[in-house]
């Protein structure tokens, strides 16, 4: 076959010798293992569309012009995810709701709900571990699966993932498309053709036929800085960096260059981890206001209301933070921001306000504010808790923020709030995701 030929001359005279045992791996393995990659069909939008058809809505949101991102009576935010007939209207994911308003001006807008989207997650993995006993979430919305071995009960890897899509389709009401192959890059790579509700191989036979043949920004871990040095040198598609000698890649690429071509060859030997927990670096919530704050009182609100966000999303990822940093931008565009390491790991609600209305207070020269935001990081997992002497102790309180997580997560997000926001013309749970999700993307560590 030409990938391996190509790959045995490369490992006997080459500049990156360090990676000769990865490339040797990925060939030895390659063909021994299934992997599947499942991945959610614009999960946020579909996990509110079946959950409002569940409690009696009649309107589908996957098929209508759609998005679920920011706030829908400021019209302030960023769009998270959109539906198919919203892709027609040339929304992406990312932009403002004003632009997006301005493509499609009769588009519905739904607020975030994460711990809607963690239930689902959640619920989406649980089929999963029933297939294979090796199931690694890498994002909210996306699981591999290591197949391999499980011939004894369902024959066919690719019968069997057709079997897996309509289980999920028929049980849960969302569509998933399912990535075959024998390592985790071409899964992911297969999981990402022709959508929604598809399963798709791409077997190292089938590599030149279904990848090589794509632009070069469909590979995984191509950005738009990396594409444009690849187009500007005539690499356009993943085949021509496939073919393209990896020695003079490196001088303009560096090490991100190698990897890239090792994933235009097929190439990536990591195993399936199960129970992985994701790598998050943190977690934040921001919101622009509709109107000027210019009073400490209703600041302090907005920020609890971002807290509540980022507190709980931390409490359902299992991690604590030692670092929460502020931010905000005053009608003039200023921007500042503050922040502060702490001794002593926190998750609880009222811990992270504390600490993020003092960096407030200490920041604010009461100048009129637009946008506010609030990030922890430094994270930790919340297995244990090293107190102080110093410090307050939080227990009672952390009891109480799971006691509200629980009937948050049963009941929905409004179901129980702080009686503080009642008139007070800020919504108890506002903003969307600043910087890293609760999963984020998936890094170049496969």
């Amino acid at each position: 076959m030409q990938l391996f030929g190509k790959i045995s001359s490369f490992t006997q005279n080459n500049s990156f010798g360090k990676i000769r045992t990865y490339i040797l791996c990925g060939v030895k393995e390659m063909g021994k293992r299934i992997i599947f990659h499942v991945d959610v069909n614009s999960a946020y939008l579909s996990w509110e569309a079946v959950y409002r058809l569940q409690h009696g809505d009649s309107l589908d949101l996957r098929t209508i012009p759609s998005i679920v991102g920011g706030n829908p009576e400021t019209r302030h935010g960023i769009v998270l995810t959109k539906s198919i007939p919203a892709k027609k209207y040339g929304i992406q994911t990312g932009e403002t709701l004003h632009t997006a308003l301005a493509k499609c001006p009769e588009l519905v807008i739904i607020p975030p709900n994460y711990g809607l989207y963690m239930q689902c997650s959640k619920a989406f993995g649980d089929i999963l571990r029933e297939y294979s006993p090796l199931v690694e979430q890498y994002s909210i919305d996306e699981y591999f699966m290591d197949f391999s071995n499980m011939e004894r009960l369902f024959k066919d890897p690719v019968v069997a993932a057709y079997m897996l899509k309509d289980r999920i389709k028929s049980e849960l009401g969302f569509t998933v498309n399912i990535g075959v192959s024998t390592n985790k890059i071409l899964a992911k790579m297969a999981s990402e053709l022709q959508k929604p509700d598809k399963v798709h191989t791409i077997f190292p036979d089938e590599i030149a036929e279904k990848m090589w043949v794509l632009p070069i920004e469909e590979l995984f871990m191509v950005g738009r800085a990396t594409s444009k040095k690849l187009r500007s040198r005539g690499i356009r598609t993943i085949g021509d960096l496939a073919h393209y000698d990896p020695k003079l890649i490196k001088p303009f690429l560096h090490s991100h260059g190698l990897l890239v071509w090792n994933y235009a060859n097929g190439i990536e030997c990591n195993p399936v981890r199960e129970n992985r927990r994701p790598i998050i670096k943190g977690m934040g919530n921001s919101t622009t206001i509709a109107f000027d704050i210019d009073d400490r009182k209703t600041a302090h609100l907005v920020l609890l209301s971002l807290t509540e966000t980022v507190a709980t999303r931390l409490r359902q990822s299992g991690y604590c933070a030692r670092l929460v940093s502020v931010s905000f931008r005053t009608n003039e565009f200023f921007d500042c921001s503050h922040q502060r390491k702490i001794f002593s790991a926190i998750d609880c609600t009222n811990a992270i306000y504390e600490v993020a209305r003092e960096l407030f207070d200490e920041l604010w020269k009461c100048e009129p504010i637009r946008h506010l935001g609030i990030r922890v990081s430094e994270l930790c997992q919340n297995d244990f808790q090293q107190m102080t002497f110093f410090e307050k102790d939080y227990a009672k309180q952390r009891a109480v923020d799971r006691a509200i997580d629980s009937i948050r997560e049963r009941f929905g997000n409004g179901s129980v709030f702080r009686s503080a926001f009642l008139n007070s013309g800020v919504r108890f749970s506002s903003g969307g995701t600043m910087d890293d999700e609760e999963y984020p993307m998936m890094s170049s560590q496969l």
